[in-house]
């Protein structure tokens, strides 16, 4: 069963909603994730969550937003994510690309997530961009200091290091659009070199849409596309690689049937 393992519902209004949905149905994708970003927002993608029996959300303060609002207490960001459909925290993480929240803040709202997903059980969603360093010091110390957590970077585009560094912790690596993209031979590189029962799909939409959609809106339906990529760049055929990665989905977020 097709899963889109990570994309932003709520940024689709109205009755849009309704028809990227079952646009996604269509196109064979029968779960989706849609991600929270901000601890206000993490109401709304609970609502989109219930509206549809195929969707589950997660619940956070994704870093670029970390500086927009007082850090969430660990208990804080436990309450928002006892839901039924629930099923993991973040997106939390690091990202020095942009200068819309203080290194220091960010970092201190990560581990706060961290530490929620070592309480909760529930994994931790990882966004990281132009800081692998700094997210793999800090998945190391709080692995230390609090114990294990099942993690998943997510549209990776970072080293192969932090790759490498996430699955030899038991996390798992997600693969977005950016898989497609004609100069994206060394994340295709990567994604061959991993084990399979640790590699997913997504979209992240509305952004980051494969070839030939690039330059468009993404939406859920296209995640066919990259795991059609996906497939080609590890050697199976798609329906394998569609049970492989769902098989992965739920075995990472296990309040998912």
């Amino acid at each position: 069963m097709l899963t889109d393992s990570h994309c932003h519902l709520d940024y689709f209004e109205g009755g849009e909603l309704e028809a990227v949905v079952a646009r996604a149905g269509e196109a064979g994708v029968a779960r989706l994730i849609t991600i929270g970003t901000t601890m206000a927002q993490g109401e709304t993608v609970k609502a989109i969550a219930d509206r549809f029996p195929q969707v589950f959300a997660t619940v956070g303060v994704h870093p670029m937003q970390a500086g927009n609002a007082p850090i969430p207490t660990v208990e804080a960001i436990i309450a928002l994510a006892d839901h039924p459909k629930v099923v993991g925290i973040g997106e939390s993480g690091l990202d020095y690309h942009y200068d819309t929240a203080p290194p220091e803040v960010q970092a201190e709202s990560f581990r706060r997530h961290i530490r929620a997903a070592q309480r909760t059980g529930l994994p931790l969603v990882i966004h990281a961009r132009e800081a692998d360093d700094d997210i793999a010091a800090i998945l190391r110390e709080e692995r230390e200091a609090g114990g294990d957590f099942a993690a998943l970077l997510h549209c990776f585009s970072s080293t192969r290091a932090l790759a490498e560094t996430v699955v030899a912790d038991g996390g798992y690596v997600s693969f977005s659009g950016i898989l497609t993209f004609p100069k994206s031979n060394d994340i295709r590189e990567v994604a061959a070199s991993l084990p399979r029962d640790r590699i997913l799909v997504e979209t992240d939409s509305p952004y980051l849409a494969p070839v030939p959609y690039r330059g468009k809106r993404c939406e859920p339906a296209y995640v066919a596309t990259t795991a059609e990529v996906l497939a080609k760049t590890l050697g199976m055929e798609v329906p394998a690689l569609i049970e492989l990665t769902g098989r992965n989905t739920r075995n990472l977020f296990n309040k998912i049937s």
